[in-house]
């Protein structure tokens, strides 16, 4: 049985390459049970790799062939192994937090072997305060990145006690209808004609796309926010980059980050932007590099996969996309804010007037200058559509265990693209804001400036709101 791949996912699968690896990925940081021994990694690893039914997401190969008529549809794998996707490593002396991210940046830039199930994970032991970490990454043609907050979230438990809890990749109870229909399948034959009534399923929603084209364009003529973006300055972030990657990693309150959009009258995640548009004004400004005018970031927004044909429940993508002015030419953190507040506030309005199908189409074009520009060498030669990728996931609210090690710091790691070498997203949890900022190591110098940047930044838009 086989099921045919969505076009979002597609998109994912054939723009992968040396240099741009196509997958998401995500660190943990856990405190050991009380009175764990000496063996408990090992022992965490072997539960792990010894997982006795896999999910059928976690079994997934991309395939394609004349019998499919050429699409690309997901085949199970019959060869699984389970020892080349759950591996167990170990930190180099003295085991900081910095040996952590160097060992998270050097996995994260190896591709997934597209003829195996696009997923690893990694139990890290050898951290000087005796916390365990897990890296683990999947390709952004299997999940995005709510999908996989959600499948993170699913194998923990707000109770310290719980044991004999499955990993992510762990098949799970289901309801019998869905059960019914994931066995149900697609066969393979059937799968052109599957693509056909999918199509023709979406044949109302598509109806309003030139209306929708035209006010996008227009928008993004007037450089006003919306899903397309013709304003974007060069910056050193908008070069060709490699398959080398660096990772840096920190959390903030919520709080603290709440309290600043309370006395402002903005979002958490108008403040979360804010942070960034001021780290990054800082960062550049030390490199000599900052642009007369205001850099432009990619923002995802998801989708209810209830009221869209795109993904569903099991995997895939479903998400849009806004083009948010981030304000960097203002020296003021409060101007800068309140400009991002307007700005994403205009964006969401933009999208609020379509259909998710429309969403999807609109941030397609708007993302496929970043796609197409390094295939036909233009780089340097054309505006990019955006300078940077932000995004903002959110995550459990309360203290998680698994089998009775508490999660104490979970981080996102995320896909920097040619021409878009640097990729900032956020996770929340329990209290917590945690920034994964993911780059290319030839292309972004001195990454790891960019925390403390954020955190002094944290400190001015709290000074500027009086808090």
């Amino acid at each position: 049985m086989v099921t045919p791949i969505d076009p979002t996912s597609t998109a994912f699968l054939l723009a992968e390459n040396r240099s741009m690896p196509m997958h998401v990925g995500g660190l943990q940081l856990y405190r050991k049970p009380e009175g764990a021994g000496r063996s408990y990694v090992r022992e965490m690893y072997e539960s792990m790799r010894d997982t006795e039914e896999i999910n059928p997401l976690f079994l997934r190969t991309p395939h394609r062939s004349l019998r499919t008529a050429g699409q690309l549809v997901w085949k199970p794998d019959d060869q699984f192994d389970p020892e080349h996707h759950v591996r167990h490593s170990a930190l180099p002396k003295p085991g900081r937090v910095r040996e952590l991210l160097e060992l998270c940046g050097r996995l994260h830039g190896t591709r997934l072997a597209p003829e195996r199930p696009l997923w690893e994970a990694h139990v890290i032991e050898g951290l000087r305060d005796g916390r365990v970490a897990t890296y683990t990454k999947l390709h952004h043609a299997l999940v995005d990145g709510i999908s996989a907050m959600r499948l993170l979230a699913s194998v923990h438990s707000t109770d310290p006690d719980k044991r004999g809890t499955p990993a992510p990749w762990g098949a799970r109870p289901r309801s019998r209808k869905s059960s019914e229909e994931a066995d149900s399948g697609t066969p393979l034959t059937e799968v052109p004609i599957s693509a056909l009534r999918t199509a023709l399923g979406l044949t109302a929603e598509a109806a309003g796309l030139p209306s929708a084209l035209v006010k996008t364009l227009s928008k993004g003529l007037r450089n006003e926010t919306a899903a397309v973006s013709l304003h974007a300055p060069r910056t050193i972030f908008n070069q060709s980059i490699t398959g080398s990657r660096r990772f840096a990693a920190q959390d903030w309150p919520i709080e603290r980050l709440r309290t600043v959009g309370k006395a402002t009258g903005t979002t958490l995640n108008d403040v979360v932007l804010a942070m960034c548009a001021g780290a990054l004004r800082t960062y550049l400004l030390e490199l000599d590099a900052l642009p007369e005018t205001p850099l432009v970031a990619m923002v995802p927004v998801g989708l209810n996969a209830k009221q869209s044909q795109i993904a569903n429940a099991d995997g895939g993508n479903a998400v849009g996309a806004v083009m948010a002015q981030l304000a960097t030419h203002l020296h003021d953190p409060a101007d800068r804010l309140t400009s991002i507040h307007r700005s994403m506030r205009d964006g969401k309005q933009a999208l609020s007037s379509m259909t998710p199908v429309q969403i999807v189409a609109m941030s397609a074009l708007g993302q496929a200058p970043a796609i197409l520009t390094p295939m036909l060498r233009m780089q340097g030669i054309v505006r990019p559509p955006y300078n940077v990728i932000i995004s903002n996931v959110p995550g459990p609210r309360t203290t998680q265990y698994w089998n009775g090690a508490e999660l104490v710091g979970t981080y996102p790691l995320s896909i920097p693209i040619k021409g878009m070498a640097l990729n900032i997203t956020c996770t929340s949890y329990d209290g917590k804001l945690g920034f994964g900022l993911t780059g290319c190591r030839r292309t972004v110098p001195r990454l790891q400036r960019l925390l403390t940047h954020l955190d002094d930044e944290v400190a001015a838009l709290e000074k500027a709101a009086g808090v």
